[in-house]
């Protein structure tokens, strides 16, 4: 869609001057002032939700810090959860056929999005308050109206606020792999601070590197599913940028269904482990991982389906360069860039 103008800026030749009538940009002094106060309220308003992302993030980050000064080896069990949800984003990142992404502006989305995950902790303890009291169907309610949404955003956000301003932003799969390293950033910090938490209420007892092994494959097997989520919101974000005219209802889109998908696990994986497990001679232990992989799985083929039909349309598109049709790869084949 063009830029829209107005009737008189249609008519008119062009050597009328049509400033302050139906075109402007900045001539005189007011117009200066008015152009640099609103790229200081931008920027300035920026800078003031990172600042407090950041000042949040340290506070939450309190408690690991005392555990990792205590048992530095713990640090390891940080960097240990995070692997699987590592090697989901980097392959996401592998199967962007376009223009590599700059590994500044990757590390700018990670850091991002550990310092917006706060916003999500925040809000997800002040809704839980109200929500979950609620007889029978507060956990649910809690899961879908507030974990979901909330996680989501601050997810896509991190991506909105700096990636997708750039222009290296240039193609609609870019939106799934800066949407899967804002899922990385998430897991990242959420996993440090349930180790950390679990960490520290542990008796010494029951053995320390035991009890972070523990919670640390617990926590692996979440991460995956943050990258997953906030992969499928990236995506639509990607598509919104360049379907303009529609990119209010894309990100919502987007948006519901990470949140459904990830509101659905949350609800689920307290439920059926257990009642698999009470249905075939398994361990609930056994049954919770073969559940979360299951379900990642399933979510992960509905995102690895968009990305791989994006791949084969941009080969036959000959925007790689070759339009040659017949060696376009099927979606069941791996990625090559």
């Amino acid at each position: 869609m063009g830029t829209r103008r107005d009737p008189v800026d249609r008519a008119a030749d062009e050597s009328t001057d049509l400033y302050d009538v139906s075109t402007w940009e900045p001539r005189s002094a007011v117009d200066v002032v008015a152009a640099v106060l609103y790229r200081g309220l931008t920027y300035g308003l920026r800078t003031i939700v990172i600042v407090t992302a950041a000042l949040i993030t340290v506070s939450l980050l309190a408690t690991p810090a005392v555990v990792v000064a205590e048992e530095p080896l713990i640090s390891v069990f940080f960097g240990l959860s995070t692997v699987p949800a590592l090697a989901l984003a980097a392959y996401i990142w592998y199967a962007d056929i376009t223009t590599s992404e700059p590994l500044s502006l990757l590390v700018a989305t990670f850091v991002l999005a550990v310092l917006f995950a706060t916003f999500g902790a925040v809000v997800n303890a002040v809704g839980g308050s109200f929500v979950q009291p609620i007889p029978v169907v507060g956990s649910v309610l809690f899961f879908y109206l507030i974990v979901g949404p909330v996680e989501e955003t601050v997810k896509l956000l991190a991506v909105r606020v700096l990636a997708y301003r750039s222009d290296s932003f240039d193609a609609v799969i870019d939106g799934a792999v800066y949407g899967a390293v804002a899922g990385l950033g998430f897991a990242a910090i959420e996993n440090a601070v349930y180790i950390a938490g679990y960490v520290a209420d542990v008796s010494p007892e029951a053995g320390l590197f035991t009890a972070a092994s523990g919670i640390a494959t617990l926590r692996a097997l979440v991460g995956p599913g943050h990258v997953i989520y906030s992969a499928i919101a990236g995506y639509y974000l990607g598509l919104a940028k360049f379907n303009p005219q529609y990119a209010g209802p894309l990100v919502v889109k987007g948006l519901l269904v990470a949140s459904f998908v990830h509101a659905t696990y949350n609800t689920t994986v307290g439920v059926v482990p257990n009642a698999i497990a009470s249905l075939y001679p398994i361990s609930s232990e056994v049954a919770f991982v073969g559940y979360v992989v299951v379900y990642d799985l399933a979510i992960g083929y509905y995102l690895y389906r968009k990305i791989a039909r994006y791949r084969r349309l941009y080969r036959a598109s000959g925007a790689d360069g070759n339009d040659d049709l017949s060696s376009e790869l099927t979606e069941f084949e791996p990625p090559q860039r």
